[in-house]
């Protein structure tokens, strides 16, 4: 197999169809099924994602909890400074980016909200692009954030954020807060959708990763195999390893909602003692896998999933799971049918 380029995950998106708001109801997004074997599409509505599985499947949902992470403070003359947590380290440390007029210098301290002794922290050492801030206010940094912080909403959403994305860039099942990006494909489902597939015998499993400003960062070499991931933090629990391994010993499909799932399981099948004979194991750590045509698939047999940025990681990791060729139809498909792209945008069934 040739090496690809980035530029071989190149297409032309109408600006008007990226998606700026979410529909007033999450299961009303398009569905566009996509099979891998026969090469056919077919149009739906997410509603009647059901009818598309089997009972004995198994989704896997990251259950990660996005955080307000765009904070603002200001230095000691005044000057404005955007902190963008990256990674809460602890209750006192994180990674950040930072957006300012000039930058500041190591061991400067910035000073957040109003008051007379507002909290304040120090940038105590740099990390290429990230800085890493120490945390000197009552409360800890993610409680600061909860309640004074912004939702991240990813650059193509060309508007500030409003009171309705705290609740709609998260999914329903969120739970373990450490995000600084939605998994977006887990945004269409409501708790009735969740209950009626649990009627139909589809069962449900749990990842966490937990989701960093890198999903947004442009690969930057032509040849791909040179782009390197930032690291996420992820967890793959033994309740769904015993899942996963249960669905593949029965002949059913581990179905991951949203590339960060895919990243998860077969994070852990790789780390996996002859996953092939014991199945998955338990997986706690980094992880800066990078998937794209080539890679062989291990833990994953479905995937629903969101459209991509043109270029992306997210967009080859795809191109991998389905065959580029298929992929770059569906998507001239889905452009021509005018669904909707990105984060708040429609999504896709590769079974």
């Amino acid at each position: 197999m040739q090496p690809m380029k980035k530029s071989d995950f190149h297409y032309e998106l109408p600006s008007k169809l990226i998606a700026q708001h979410p529909l007033p109801q999450r299961p009303a997004s398009r569905l566009l099924v996509v099979d891998k074997n026969t090469g056919a599409l077919r149009d739906s509505v997410f509603s009647q994602l059901p009818d598309f599985l089997e009972s004995g499947d198994l989704l896997v949902f990251n259950d990660t909890r996005v955080i307000p992470a765009r904070v603002f403070a200001r230095k000691p003359t005044g000057g404005k400074v955007e902190v963008f947590i990256e990674r809460i380290l602890s209750d006192r440390t994180a990674k950040v980016m930072l957006k300012a007029s000039k930058t500041p210098a190591l061991g400067s301290e910035l000073f957040f909200g109003d008051g007379n002794t507002p909290p304040k922290a120090v940038l105590t050492a740099r990390q290429g692009m990230f800085w890493l801030l120490e945390w000197r206010g009552d409360e800890t940094l993610l409680e600061y954030a909860q309640q004074h912080g912004h939702m991240p909403l990813p650059p193509y959403i060309q508007r500030p954020d409003d009171a309705q994305d705290k609740a709609r860039y998260q999914t329903v099942y969120s739970r373990q807060s450490g995000a600084v990006a939605a998994p977006t494909a887990g945004l269409h489902f409501d708790d009735a959708l969740l209950r009626q597939l649990q009627s139909r015998g589809i069962q449900c499993a749990f990842v966490t990763l937990h989701v960093g400003a890198g999903t947004f960062q442009p690969v930057k070499s032509e040849d791909i195999r040179q782009h390197r991931m930032h690291k996420e933090w992820l967890q793959v629990s033994q309740a769904t390893c015993d899942k996963v391994n249960a669905t593949r010993v029965a002949g059913k499909r581990v179905v991951a909602v949203g590339t960060t799932s895919v990243r998860c399981l077969e994070t852990a099948a790789g780390a996996s003692t002859d996953f092939e004979q014991s199945g998955l194991q338990p997986y706690s750590g980094d992880t800066d896998i990078f998937i794209y045509p080539g890679y062989r698939f291990k833990a994953v047999d479905a995937l629903l999933t969101n459209f991509h940025l043109p270029e992306s990681t997210l967009l080859m990791l795809v191109s991998a799971f389905a065959g580029k060729d298929l992929i770059d139809r569906a998507y001239r498909h889905a452009i021509g049918q005018r669904y909707r792209f990105f984060s708040y945008g429609d999504a896709m069934l590769l079974k």
